[in-house]
Order: structure tokens, then sequence, then C-alpha cells
């Protein structure tokens, strides 16, 4: 596709672009949107640097791809239940995203993706990782590939979110979803398990469901499938939650990194 209103540099052969050319303070146009979208789809995660957006802004750009999600987990912020903070300093004791996942694919309709914006960061450290799912899937032999297709996996918020607020006595989603999804707009296959959520392939018994899960969530870490993101002050990242992975480094501490992320609404895989 050639674009008409935006610059797109992609970042790697395989996954991740940054965006140039349009301000995401004001509404987007019509060619803008589609080609900021064909972007996403073709790209799979993009960047957008000095952004500057108030949570109006941020709420506007999000509901431009779709209904925007509530979190199941963690509580907006005052007033923007549709925004949740992402921070870190000295106080923590853990930081969202440090391992492998795709958001919230405990949910029954995962998200379609994610929008982070970061405003304040660590003098260094604090990237983050994203992994394309199509190509862990690509990579595989005919006869995993094969193995794997019929398959379906639980995805189980549970063992996540007891551990972190031990205290608080909600029942967290838990769904089943295909081990090879679907993509519903490209049509690509990808394979959607994830270390941080998946706790067993379903048609499997247990240690079989072991062994091929760590095979897997092994096989997503391959440095060949990624693109990492240096944050500077102001920039947005988007995925889309569909075909990737992410990882968030705690390489800083103890700085401050801080921002807020709006999550738009998906569907059930298939």
């Amino acid at each position: 596709m050639e674009y008409e209103t935006i610059e797109v540099r992609p970042m790697t052969r395989r996954i991740g672009a940054e965006i140039f050319g349009v301000d995401l303070t004001r509404p987007l146009g019509n060619q803008t949107y589609a080609e900021v979208r064909e972007a996403l789809l073709r790209h799979q995660v993009i960047f957008f640097r000095d952004q500057q957006i108030d949570h109006d802004a941020h709420k506007a750009f999000g509901a431009a791809f779709g209904p925007l999600a509530i979190h199941s987990a963690v509580k907006g912020i005052d007033g923007y239940p549709e925004i949740v903070a992402i921070h870190a300093d000295e106080n923590s004791k853990f930081v969202a995203g440090e391992d492998w996942h795709s958001d919230l694919s405990c949910n029954e309709e995962p998200p379609l993706g994610s929008i982070l914006y970061m405003h304040t960061l660590p003098s260094d450290g604090g990237d983050t990782l994203f992994a394309s799912m199509y190509d862990a899937y690509e990579a595989l032999s005919p006869a995993m590939k094969a193995f794997l297709d019929p398959l379906t996996a639980v995805h189980d918020a549970n063992p996540v979110y007891k551990a972190l607020f031990p205290d608080d006595p909600r029942t967290y989603p838990c769904n089943t979803h295909p081990v090879i999804r679907t993509h519903p707009e490209t049509g690509r296959k990808l394979l959607f398990v994830n270390s941080s959520y998946t706790t067993k392939i379903a048609e499997l018994e247990p240690g079989e469901s072991k062994a091929v899960l760590e095979y897997l969530f092994q096989h997503v870490k391959n440095p060949n499938f990624q693109v990492r993101f240096r944050w500077q002050k102001h920039s947005i990242a988007f995925w889309d939650n569909r075909c990737t992975q992410h990882f968030a480094t705690w390489d800083y501490f103890p700085d401050v990194r801080s921002g807020y992320r709006v999550t738009v609404a998906g569907d059930r895989p298939f």
C-alpha cells in the first residue's frame, strides 16, 4: 500500500514500524485512519513519537478502532475507567507485563489491541519487546502445525491476579481458545498461547500438556520473531493483541516509569 498521509518506517523485516506525520492529539481523518489501521495490520505493532496526549485524546484514538474495554482485573484511573495506569517506582514489588503475554487472553473476547502512552521514563532501560505470533506459527514444522491445529487451551487469569491481589475475593476470567488462531482481519494463522495466562491444553493429559506448553512458551521467545522498542518521553505503542505477545523489561529499578493504557475490545478467537 502507498501511504498518502503518514510515513511508515519498518523496524524489522517481520514486526514493528514507526509512524510519522500524524498528530494523535487531534481526530484522525478518514484516510489517515485507514492508513494507520493498515500499518497496524501489516506490522503488528506501530510506534509514534512526540505525542503529548491527554486522557480524552488517548480515549478518542483508541475508540476510533473499536469500543474500549474495561480491564477485568485492574481498576481504571479516576474519571476514566477505560484508562489503566502503568506505573513503577522505588516502592514497586512487581511491574505490569514482566513476562511474555497477550493482554487478557483469559477473556471470552480478548482485546483487539492496546495503546500505551508513556510520559515519564528512566534515563535508560524500560524497553518493551514485542514478538510476532504469525512468525512463531510459521516457524513450526508441518507435523507440529497439524498436531496443534485441532487443540484448544485454557487461559486462566486466577493464578495471575490472585497471587498479585491475595486479599481480593473476586474470581477472574477463565476461557478456552484455539491453540492456533486465525486472525479475523488478515486471515493468517498464528500461535495463541502465552506463559502468563495459558494453563493447559484441554485435549491432552496433564504431563503431555505441560511438555507441549513448555516447548511453545520457549519457542515464542526466539529473537528472530521480535522487535525491541526503546521508549522516549511522550511515545506511544499500539499493538495488535491478536497476533503479538509482549514483554516489559524491569531493568531500571528504583527509577520511575509511568504512563497510561487504553484497550480496544476484540472478539472470540476462532
